[in-house]
């Protein structure tokens, strides 16, 4: 029998004190516990203890630094925000504007306390758009009113944008019922309802003017919420325009857009297949019984086969993860007349009787990827908690109960979310599968030198264009492994840093006799006379030991020669994840103390690998 609600949230609120007690962050469960928080109340309640629990206790979390501004009362919003947060796996500084000082706030970017902040967020209320006194017989005033205080808006948003790297976070704003229904006549109500439509559009529309601003749909989302957006009373009584649910909804739409932003978005959806991609049990009722397509429930189990589709569209691997004979299941994926999902949609196949997590540990390994990136969905509450005890790292989702609400549960947590999809998201499933084809290939030679030569590798670098700046501020942003500082320059500020003289941005594109990788690989470089400072470097693992981060040290001391530098300074910070490219400079011909490293381009040593052919290319 499952434990009452109130007992499950007690253990919540008990695993926190205790992890703040023994000076440690939340562990996977407790945070995989909070992000799937429905009780805005116990939500709320969480934040305020993580906002009272010692900031080097959460050590161990991803740092954020986050600006509040509100032209309203914040109300609870600040501890919902932490509870999301910090379930995704952030330690934040939250730091919020006095209230009333919106615009000023907004306008001169003074919000910064504790330094830059990575995200400002704007909670905006109808008010703020509203003339204090209107008239509904008197509309053209009325709408003139309203679009003047959006371009006002959209002046403070240019304004802010000029002065910060944040990202700035806005929303659309749901339209009052009391400002609605004052307009008695339906076709004016109709036509009130337009302008407050349009109103919200220019706010979307407003992050393909600004690279830095990201509009999220709250007007939108909260017509799924089975609870009031507001309060009348809560509103007049201390201009608090949102209850408490729909500032929780706010608070996780926030969290997708930082961890999209701060490269915790996942790359992997690991699926089960009975009664999680079709309905029944394939051992049980051979290919031709299990429930797909047609009515209810075997519509449902389509969806999410659609679904997990459009995922892989954009860039999501998927792997299956079944208990299951494979002549079967091969049999159903090739044979079935309603499967969407056949053999070649699965980057990975695990299809024996062996326990989930180490099936998924090895999907893992081909890959070449962190179980950090998966998702796993199943319909058994065993496997789930057998995958949740030994893989923490991993989300998992449940595919059990009523399969009409299996989409809403793999797609409403934003695990997949990206700032925006570039080409070698929409390629990296076909990337991946050759992965494992290079897998095969290389068990054929003597040597990884024989491999390495007959793999015909190419590397091409480039200074970062308008077409691969998002590409390389998401590396930055999702690259653990090989990133050698550690910090993760977002577009707006790759772009800056692109057109500035005084910096160079170098895209890093790879490709061999199994196809073209994209661009895998970039840094960032400061170009001070005389004297050049690499201020960052990532490499995606997918290419780590071909010697590809060799040859782009090579092209950057051969490109400081050329331009008269008399000195390359470069650093390596440690983190938990980058322990691979702990003697990168060294092999590449730098000298150092195990942090700064440095070398003069005019007598380097050339570290070009022999089996690379290389190309330079112009900036476009």
């Amino acid at each position: 029998m499952p434990e009452p609600e109130g007992m499950i949230m007690d253990a919540l609120l008990d695993a926190l004190r205790e992890a703040a007690l023994t000076g440690r962050a939340p562990d996977p469960a407790t945070r995989r516990a909070l992000l799937e928080l429905d009780d805005a109340a116990t939500a709320r309640q969480a934040g305020r203890r993580l906002a009272r629990t010692p900031a080097e206790s959460l050590r161990d979390l991803r740092a954020l630094r986050v600006a509040i501004v509100a032209t309203c009362t914040v109300g609870s919003f600040e501890p919902l925000l932490w509870t999301g947060l910090v379930g995704a796996g952030f330690r934040p500084v939250i730091d919020k504007s006095d209230y009333g000082a919106f615009d000023m706030t907004l306008a001169g970017a003074t919000f910064a306390d504790h330094g830059d902040p990575d995200i400002v967020v704007s909670l905006l209320s109808a008010s703020y758009f509203l003339p204090r006194e209107w008239s509904p017989v008197a509309f053209e005033e009325f709408e003139t009113a309203v679009r003047a205080r959006l371009s006002e808006l959209t002046g403070l948003v240019t304004a802010c944008a000029q002065r910060t790297p944040a990202t700035l976070i806005l929303h659309t704003v749901p339209l009052p019922a009391e400002v609605r229904d004052a307009f008695l006549g339906l076709a004016d109500r109709a036509r009130m309802s337009a302008l407050w439509h349009r109103l919200n559009a220019e706010l979307l529309d407003l992050g393909a003017a600004h690279p830095q601003v990201v509009t999220v749909d709250l007007a939108g989302a909260l017509a799924d919420l089975p609870a009031a957006a507001r309060d009348a009373r809560l509103h007049r009584y201390g201009d608090l325009p949102y209850t408490d649910e729909a500032l929780h909804h706010l608070a996780g739409l926030v969290r997708r857009v930082a961890q999209a932003k701060q490269g915790l978005s996942r790359k992997v959806l690991a699926l089960d297949l009975d009664n999680t991609l079709w309905g029944g049990v394939l051992g049980e009722v051979d290919a031709h019984g299990v429930q797909l397509g047609g009515l209810y429930p075997g519509n449902t189990y389509k969806e999410l086969q659609r679904t997990a589709r459009r995922l892989r569209d954009q860039g999501v691997i998927l792997v299956l993860a079944s208990k299951n004979d494979p002549e079967p299941v091969e049999k159903a994926l090739s044979d079935h007349p309603e499967m969407l999902l056949r053999n070649e949609a699965f980057s990975v196949r695990a299809v024996n009787w062996s326990p989930k997590a180490g099936n998924l540990r090895k999907a893992a390994a081909s890959l070449g990827l962190s179980v950090e990136s998966f998702v796993f969905m199943d319909d058994s509450d065993f496997e789930r908690g057998h995958v949740a005890a030994e893989l923490p790292e991993v989300a998992v989702v449940s595919a059990a109960g009523d399969p009409a609400y299996m989409v809403d549960s793999l797609l409403r947590h934003g695990w997949f979310d990206v700032m925006s999809l570039t080409d070698t998201d929409r390629r990296r499933p076909e990337l991946y599968r050759t992965r494992a084809m290079r897998s095969d290939f290389s068990e054929g030679f003597g040597s990884s030198q024989e491999f390495l030569e007959a793999l015909r590798l190419t590397v091409e670098v480039a200074p970062v264009t308008e077409f691969t700046v998002a590409r390389v501020a998401q590396l930055a942003a999702r690259t653990n492994q090989f990133n050698l500082t550690g910090v993760r320059f977002d577009e707006a500020t790759t772009a800056r840093m692109r057109d500035s003289p005084d910096h160079l941005v170098a895209s890093v594109a790879v490709s061999d006799r199994f196809g073209d990788e994209g661009v895998v690989g970039a840094l960032w470089v400061e170009c001070a006379a005389g004297n050049w400072r690499v201020l960052n470097m990532v490499l995606s693992c997918r290419v780590l030991g071909r010697g590809v981060e060799l040859a782009t040290a090579a092209w950057l001391v051969e490109r400081a020669r050329r331009a008269g530098a008399e000195l390359i300074e470069s650093r390596y910070v440690p983190s938990q994840k980058n322990g691979v490219a702990a003697d990168f400079w060294s092999r590449a011909g730098f000298t150092g103390d195990g942090t700064v490293f440095t070398v003069n381009p005019g007598s380097a040593a050339d570290v070009m690998p022999g089996w690379i052919t290389f190309h330079e290319r112009s900036a476009i």
